[in-house]
């Protein structure tokens, strides 16, 4: 048996080296604008629920946006846009300090720009995230992923604490100024990575297009949308200890802002240990148990912490809820990393990150009216029977193990030479594929090709539909339709090596002197230009 491969194994490659040093600068001046956005609203206002919008704010975007920004990540230069992400968060940043300083600013202008910052972490996230796959071999991507999970809980752990000190003692300004330098190294640093350039066999496709074959593939993907439904479920749950602390830290604890940084670094602390723990607790349990197990942890820790009145409970509380927070989230990003072909991987994560975020801005939004309603150590109780939940849920919808399917490329696909001159965007295209079957075989034919039409439709295929031959009952045809012929090459490189037990056992059954013929036709429709004239061809459009 092979040795897992170490979680700091990734630190071997330089590149991740320069980038996961340079983001552990970013994440720092990321939460000292949190905490400062944070305990500037309380100043502004003392309704629980705009103080919890402010973690709506920047969780919002995310939901709304990440399914364009992994569009883009698929069919765009990451560098490039990741850069774009950094150099708008920095002019956001830039501009709410010096309207923080000038004393403009107020609750509904703050949650403007932590919106706008939000913006810029839904586009630069599915990027980042997707380029692991590019920058460190797939043994490493589990150990990328949970190290960049690491370095942000490694600044959570004293960020906030500096964000507080920094609040305390120049204003919440001064935190907004030290996000907007903060984002200068990542700049340079992606700035001087190079990515190895994969001259591109297919045209870019359509914008539109690309997002909708995303969400078709990962709807017809059950590994995977079980994945997002039970990110949802624990970003709606968890979020509430992150939106309600800032009045736990008010009304409770009592220390101000310097109190919200600490209670803020103990989680973070804690999710510096689960991630140095995750590897030795993957080896022992399933997913499912680890996942089951996070979700009572943090059930049991938000209850403790709405209830408790001590100021060292309240901080020791947040510390399992930490380590249950980085072990949940970083064993949903590495599913679906590992179920997903590079070719849709931006798009997959984009849907989780708008699935996990969407639940984490809904509870923000939910938490804080239960705040007000009921107070902050309620909500944070029915908070953590919400949590109990998702751990229920797994009992219905497991997660599902990290399995060996090899999604690389098959590669196999040859474009065939063709004796009509089409223009890439030419179709529609009908394709079918000829079997000749057994009758002893028919029930195991057709229990391929369901899994064929699967297969099929989830890399874009349309109409497909299975024909059997009246006259020569032997003989079974496949169809389906792609709308041009650019569209017929995309969906066979598609392909993937995983995909070539289904191919091989298909034509195992075929009982022909060849392997099954494959007809490609373009439609065309017909028109009479009279009575008594021959039907003429419409050109396609």
């Amino acid at each position: 048996m092979s040795e897992r491969p170490s979680v700091l194994a990734p630190f071997r490659h330089e590149t991740f080296r320069l980038l996961w040093l340079a983001t552990l600068v970013s994440n720092l001046g990321g939460l000292v604008q949190s905490v400062g956005a944070g305990w500037m609203m309380t100043t502004l206002t003392s309704s629980h629920n705009m103080i919890a919008l402010v973690q709506a704010s920047t969780t919002l975007p995310i939901m709304v946006f990440s399914i364009a920004a992994g569009a883009l990540a698929d069919n765009f230069d990451r560098r490039t846009v990741m850069l774009i992400a950094q150099l708008g968060m920095m002019a956001v940043s830039i501009a709410l300090a010096v309207l923080g300083l000038m004393g403009l600013l107020n609750p509904w202008l703050l949650l403007t720009f932590t919106f706008l910052i939000g913006c810029g972490t839904a586009l630069f996230n599915p990027s980042w995230q997707a380029s692991m796959g590019d920058i460190v071999p797939r043994s490493d991507l589990p150990g990328a992923i949970t190290l960049n999970a690491m370095g942000f809980n490694m600044m959570r752990s004293v960020g906030p604490a500096v964000g507080g000190l920094i609040v305390a003692l120049a204003g919440a300004a001064a935190a907004f100024a030290v996000n907007a330098i903060s984002y200068v190294p990542l700049i340079v640093a992606l700035s001087r990575w190079k990515p190895e350039r994969v001259p591109a066999r297919l045209p870019r496709e359509n914008f539109g297009s690309a997002m909708w074959a995303g969400i078709r593939y990962v709807s017809l993907s059950p590994n995977l949308t079980t994945v997002l439904f039970r990110g949802f479920l624990f970003g709606f749950s968890a979020t509430a200890i992150l939106a309600l602390l800032p009045s736990v830290a008010a009304d409770y604890v009592g220390g101000g802002a310097l109190a919200y940084g600490t209670l803020l670094g103990c989680f973070g602390l804690g999710a510096i240990g689960g991630a140095f723990l995750n590897g030795r607790i993957r080896e022992r349990f399933s997913n499912e148990v680890i996942v089951r197990l996070a979700c009572v942890g943090f059930a049991l820790s938000s209850v403790a912490l709405g209830y408790s009145r001590d100021p060292l409970l309240s901080h020791v509380a947040l510390i399992p809820a930490g380590a249950c927070w980085v072990l949940a989230l970083s064993l949903f990003n590495v599913s679906i990393q590992l179920s997903s072909p590079r070719w849709v991987v931006g798009r997959a994560l984009s849907l989780y990150q708008t699935a996990t975020f969407g639940g984490m801005a809904a509870g923000s939004w939910i938490w804080g009216l239960s705040a007000d309603a009921i107070g902050p150590d309620m909500a944070l109780a029915l908070a953590g029977a919400t949590m109990l939940l998702c751990a229920l849920v797994g009992f219905r919808l497991p997660l599902p193990q990290f399995n060996a399917l090899d999604l690389n490329p098959l590669n196999t696909f040859n474009e065939p030479v063709l004796k009509l001159d089409l223009r890439p965007r030419s179709g529609p295209i009908m394709v079918m594929v000829d079997y000749q079957i057994a009758q002893e075989d028919i029930p195991r034919f057709l229990a391929l090709m369901a899994d064929r039409r699967h297969i099929r439709i989830r890399d874009g295929a349309r109409q497909w539909g299975l024909l059997r031959d009246l006259e020569h009952p032997e003989i079974w045809t496949e169809t389906y339709h792609v709308p041009t012929w650019i569209d017929y090459v995309r969906h066979n490189l598609r392909r993937t090596k995983a995909d070539a037990e289904n191919i091989e056992l298909l034509r195992g059954l075929h009982r022909g002197a060849d392997v099954p013929a494959v007809r490609r036709f373009i439609e065309r429709q017909t028109v009479p230009l009279s009575d008594d004239t021959p039907l003429r061809e419409v050109p396609e459009v």
